[in-house]
């Protein structure tokens, strides 16, 4: 292959995936999504198309599985499978909060499987046509991408407001993930047709959910500010024993020790000043503003976290109605986190 033709192989193969990644995040005006964080997702992406080739070879040699039935129907729930492992972890531990950054490293994940995958047929398949090129950087690595996204997107949606979501409650997004996969990969349409289908309807999806999710994360930023600004209130002024959470934590004296009580009181108000933090951050961020890590919010999260340590369990699980616990209010401390 001469360099003028190699060239432009690289660059059809690798560039869309990446151009498309840059766009999402472009489009994330919250910038929910830390660039740190982006690439140790696709790093991941990159490490399980290698662990996916190992066992795409060892199913061809070992159990002599035909090319055939492995590239359309056994290829796609593997990958699928390996890809979204990274994004149940994420949710499961609260590690995302919202559509948009769901999304987001949903499609990280598998832009970095697709660039390995591209990678790998550029060294090894000799004398391609562009055509070729065309279908895997436009069609085969955005399908990679977008998939991941759609599992990540379905994911979330249905474990809103669970804390631990059990892992049934990811089967459909895998499901619906590993469908497309095969879908593509069966050639219904013809390559060049299945790609421009992928190159159509991929960005006006994601357009539809980051649309869908930022207006809730408007509305999530505006009455949290409104509810934790209450609480401070409360907690600096007299009124606090008075107030519907100052009764609740009286209540608790039968079960809790008082210095368990006097660390709740604690927690809730650390905790309430760390929300509002994030919630400031995340506007300076919508509005333009670069945001740098404070050390004193490391330290106040080490303090929350000691604090958390201390209480218990048990006596944690009594805050959830003060803390409200949803995903979103908790995983808003990862915000103060990564800056």
């Amino acid at each position: 292959m001469l360099p003028l033709e190699l060239l432009w192989s690289i660059l059809v193969a690798l560039a869309p995936v990446c151009l498309f990644l840059v766009a999402l995040v472009y489009l994330d005006s919250y910038k929910l999504v830390s660039l740190r964080r982006i690439l140790l997702v696709a790093l991941f992406g990159g490490l399980m198309a290698v662990v996916a080739y190992g066992i795409n070879l060892l199913l061809l040699d070992e159990l002599n599985l035909h090319r055939v039935i492995l590239g359309r129907l056994v290829a796609p729930i593997i990958e699928e499978f390996l890809k979204g492992a990274l994004i149940v972890a994420l949710i499961r531990r609260r590690r995302v909060g919202f559509l948009v950054d769901t999304a987001i490293q949903g499609f990280a994940v598998g832009a970095g499987f697709a660039l390995v995958e591209n990678l790998y047929y550029l060294g090894t398949l000799s004398e391609p046509s562009l055509a070729v090129w065309l279908v895997r950087g436009f069609g085969t690595a955005l399908m990679h991408g977008g998939a991941t996204a759609i599992f990540a997107i379905v994911s979330k949606g249905l474990t809103q407001g669970v804390s631990t979501p059990p892992f049934r409650a990811f089967v459909p997004g895998f499901l619906l993930a590993a469908f497309i996969h095969a879908v593509f990969n069966n050639f219904l349409l013809s390559p060049l047709l299945s790609t421009l289908l992928v190159v159509v309807t991929l960005p006006y999806l994601m357009s539809y959910f980051f649309h869908r999710s930022e207006r809730r994360l408007q509305d999530w930023l505006g009455s949290g500010f409104d509810m934790n600004n209450e609480v401070l209130r409360l907690i600096n002024s007299g009124e606090f024993t008075r107030s519907p959470i100052g009764l609740y934590l009286a209540s608790l004296r039968q079960f809790y020790p008082g210095e368990v009580l006097v660390d709740m009181l604690c927690y809730l108000r650390l905790h309430t000043e760390l929300s509002l933090r994030a919630k400031g951050i995340l506007m300076m961020k919508e509005s333009g503003f670069a945001v740098k890590r404070d050390p004193e919010v490391v330290e106040s999260l080490t303090e929350l976290r000691h604090l958390e340590s201390s209480i218990g369990r048990t006596a944690m699980s009594s805050l959830t109605p003060i803390l409200r616990g949803s995903e979103q209010d908790l995983w808003q401390l990862e915000v103060l986190v990564e800056g």
